[in-house]
């Protein structure tokens, strides 16, 4: 055969905008208007940035902007280019876009690179083609992808979850390193959280526990932490083996996180500068419907300046398709719920539902099975490479757990999207940031870009609409509160104000107008005017402090990766630079991180107790304290660490902090965008206070509403209901049967007095508690043999333990009416300080009530 001669070079056009007149095979005539300018001003003053981002929303074809500037830098800089999305599915879907609509030849490079075409492979290495893969293809140990030229970031706002896993070990109970770092840890924790960590739960508040292991007590660790993944590690996963491969010479840049039932090591942001194929690549462009604020994206990402296009003018603000938001819990009762989302699945045929766990979705299939007959399943397994069977089916449900993002449904594919809550934390370093340090200011911008991306998966183009059935406590308070519409673009808040409004009535009128929804008549044709006619009495107001976050973003980074390569000097340095950008009196417990981690990194610059370093890690862990006094986590900071001179008892006691926020997560499982389940409990719990055979199970649900970790004993020795604080608890010998005028017997006093040791033999986590009896009774004699019994043990009259419960009630209504949103700081220091006040705090409780032989009549 004849030698292959030269390929003549490829001509390249002006910009990106113009390369696409060169596509011979494209199926569209030209990019539109807003694309072109876009591109035209990407090619005027961006070329050689080294982090650009794009902001195009949703329908507005940023795929083709991105794919084109991908395609024009290969040609024009013989550029090695490697385009991102998030999952398969979407790779799948880019290829085919690219190929059959724009005439762009690239090649799918996802999925395991040993099964990767080798011509296909070649045709990126030369340059020649535009490689489409997944984010895990890029970040991990090994990748196929070592030195690319130009990274496009499709779905940036998705991209932490996706980037930082090379960076997360996350160790969930069940497995065999999980059970050995817990037995490892025990000795580290009090016996109540190390009970939390192993799932050996005392209460519903438990689930939500997240804690840390300070950081100077990391180091002290890590010489035998090491040993110890090094030898289980690759016996649960082998991602696990090879993301502590990444981990195990960098704990100190790390920490460790403990939720319920899990294990998180990870540093605070990932440090992809040390990861050369993402690092060293010439230029990396983000795209997303939504960049956020504050620096969010920088965070995200581990970059410290990106560059931001201007979104086309009238992009700003712009909505994609019509959402008709409906909140069935603001006026029905769970199972009518159930009935109502059942009924409109029916009318829709084809219904999404997405929901955070697979536990929410498992309940969601079972339910379809046994009530919606002749309807087909899909999960999101069953529909990851190819939906097609989803969208062809005449009945189907698809349910997706933990997937907000990746996965469209436009146009007829889909006209109900379920929404059944959604966690504002998606791991427990964001819980953690969130709801113990009080900073979730740092995330509004991150929370509601999830929210709105989840409820946009059925409108991806102008022309789309779709019903949002909104359920889950946390995202109807989300979504349903009109104190955070002004943060949204003036459309969406129209759409919630009309959905709010249309919500509030009975599940049949619901019905009807969802039935006028999916014939689109003249009955929704008014209802959409409705909401058209409101935009204009929006206005969008940004997130405070995004600024201020903004300009410290710089230096939070630089701080990590100097924690990475151990030059904790400039990680102090850098550390107290954010701290000076940090005076909005919103991120004080942002402030308070900040200033622990400054403490941290003086403390490993320290090699001798009473050093100027030393010194400094000293001052830096009670500034955090006294930024955010009402975050218990650092009130404890000096426990866990030892030998630092921290004065823990300013501000407010342990056990108030501790109560606050148990009481704040008591709030938000019941929902603020309504009291209707407060006072309902409130109502029911009083009714069965005044029952002697409701007494006991309201007394101990009475404890849960108040904060306190419960429980109530069986058989015949177990004492009533108890309520455990931080290492205080009261444990209850109830008496509501009794009559005043009938002495107080030796039996009962015996068994009162045995409580504590039972408790302790018993309950998990009480062993190291002071554990105190009081007795409620109406009886105020008691007879002279139980008095013996009695030492020690406190009194409380019925009538006045009534009259407290109305009084503390009373006390949480007020806490609620003004309780803002989680974390927030002002709110917990003025609610403790209303609980001491108010005598509901188990100090305040024991000190105002009697010994029982101070106040009981003797008799024979």
């Amino acid at each position: 055969m004849a030698f292959k001669t030269n390929k003549k070079p490829q001509s390249f056009s002006r910009d990106p905008a113009a390369h696409i007149k060169t596509l011979t095979k494209r199926q569209i005539p030209d990019v539109m208007p807003h694309q072109k300018v876009m591109l035209e001003s990407y090619a005027g003053g961006y070329l050689h940035q080294s982090d650009v981002a794009l902001q195009l929303p949703t329908g507005s074809g940023k795929t083709l902007v991105g794919l084109l500037i991908a395609d024009w830098r290969r040609i024009k800089f013989h550029d090695r280019a490697v385009y991102l999305c998030p999952t398969r599915q979407l790779v799948h879907q880019t290829v085919l876009q690219a190929q059959n609509e724009y005439g762009i030849d690239v090649v799918d490079l996802s999925g395991p690179k040993s099964k990767f075409p080798p011509a296909d492979s070649a045709a990126y290495m030369t340059g020649d083609k535009v490689a489409v893969t997944t984010y895990s293809a890029l970040f991990n140990t090994n990748p196929f992808f070592r030195d690319p030229d130009l990274i496009i970031i499709d779905d940036a706002h998705a991209a932490e979850n996706y980037i930082a896993k090379m960076w997360s070990m996350n160790i969930v109970s069940g497995t065999p390193l999980h059970s050995v770092l817990s037995e490892f840890l025990k000795r580290h924790l009090d016996s109540r959280d190390y009970s939390r960590l192993t799932g050996d739960w005392s209460g519903p508040e438990d689930s939500a526990w997240v804690e840390k292991i300070p950081s100077p007590k990391v180091g002290q660790l890590a010489s035998e932490l090491g040993p110890i993944i090094d030898a289980h590690a690759t016996i649960d996963q082998p991602e696990l083996y090879f993301t502590w491969s990444v981990l195990r010479d960098y704990l100190d840049a790390c920490h460790i996180y403990l939720g319920s039932r899990e294990i998180l090591i990870r540093p605070l942001i990932p440090p992809t500068a040390m990861h050369p194929p993402f690092s060293m690549a010439k230029q990396r462009i983000f795209m997303s419907a939504t960049l956020g604020a504050g620096g969010d994206l920088e965070r995200l990402t581990g970059r410290k300046s990106i560059e931001r296009l201007p979104a086309p003018e009238g992009f700003q603000n712009a909505g994609v398709g019509r959402r008709y938001f409906i909140f069935p819990s603001l006026s029905l009762a769970d199972g009518e719920v159930d009935s109502l989302r059942l009924g409109m699945q029916q009318l829709a045929r084809r219904s999404v539902i997405l929901t955070p766990s697979t536990d929410q979705a498992d309940e969601h299939e079972e339910q379809i099975n046994s009530i919606l007959q002749g309807y087909t399943v899909f999960t999101k397994d069953d529909i990851e490479e190819n939906k097609a069977p989803f969208v062809t089916s005449k009945k189907a449900v698809a349910i997706l757990a933990n997937r907000y993002d990746g996965i469209d449904f436009p146009g007829d594919e889909c006209r109900l999207l379920i929404l059944d809550g959604l966690p504002k934390a998606m791991n427990i370093q964001e819980r953690f940031v969130m709801s113990k340090m009080g900073a979730l200011a740092l995330y509004n911008e991150r929370i509601q870009t999830r929210i709105l991306q989840a409820a946009g998966r059925c409108t991806r183009a102008l022309q789309d609409r779709s019903a949002v059935f909104v359920t889950g406590t946390e995202l109807v308070d989300f979504l349903a509160d009109d104190r955070k519409w002004q943060h949204f673009h003036p459309e969406l808040q129209a759409e919630l104000s009309f959905g709010v409004e249309q919500s509030n009535t009975s599940s049949e009128d619901i019905l009807e107008n969802f039935e006028m929804f999916m014939k689109n008549d003249d009955g929704w044709s008014a209802a959409d005017g409705i909401i058209r006619d409101d935009i204009p009495n929006k206005e969008r107001i940004e997130f405070p402090a995004m600024d201020e976050l903004e300009a410290v973003v710089r230096d939070e980074i630089t701080y990590q990766e100097a924690m990475w390569n151990e030059d904790y000097a400039t990680a102090l340095s850098s550390a107290r630079r954010v701290l000076t950008g940090l005076t909005h009196p919103g991120l004080r417990g942002y402030r308070a991180l900040w200033h622990y981690l400054a403490g941290s990194a003086a403390f490993l610059l320290s090699t001798a107790a009473g050093d100027s370093y030393s010194v400094a890690s000293q001052s830096h862990f009670s500034e955090a304290k006294s930024a955010a006094p009402s975050v218990s986590w650092l009130n404890t900071l000096a426990k866990a660490i030892g030998d630092m001179d921290i004065d823990e008892e300013s501000g407010q006691s342990a056990e108030t902090l501790k109560q606050v926020e148990a009481i704040e997560q008591q709030f938000l499982a019941m929902g603020t965008a309504t009291n209707h389940k407060f006072e309902k409990r409130a109502a029911r719990l009083q009714s069965e206070l005044d029952e002697p055979k409701t007494f006991e199970s309201a007394h101990r649900e009475l404890g849960e509403l108040l904060g306190f970790n419960t429980g109530n004993g069986n058989g015949d020795a177990a004492p009533d209901p108890w309520w455990l604080g931080d290492k205080l608890g009261v444990v209850f010998e109830d008496h509501a049967g009794g009559q005043e005028t009938t002495p107080f017997g030796a039996e009962k006093a015996r068994q009162a007095s045995g409580h504590p040791k039972w408790l302790k033999q018993n309950v998990p986590g009480v062993d190291e508690m002071e554990i105190i009896v009081i007795l409620v009774t109406p009886c105020s004699k008691v007879k002279s043999g139980a008095v013996p019994q009695l030492d020690g043990v406190h009194y409380w009259a019925l009538d006045e333990f009534r009259a407290w419960t109305r009084h503390a009630i009373g006390i949480l209504r007020e806490l609620k009416g003004a309780f803002p949103d989680e974390g927030d700081l002002v709110w917990r220091a003025e609610a403790g300080q209303r609980l001491e006040d108010g005598g509901i705090t188990l100090e305040t409780i024991l000190r105002d009530r009697p010994r029982a032989t101070d106040v009981m009549e003797v008799v024979k």
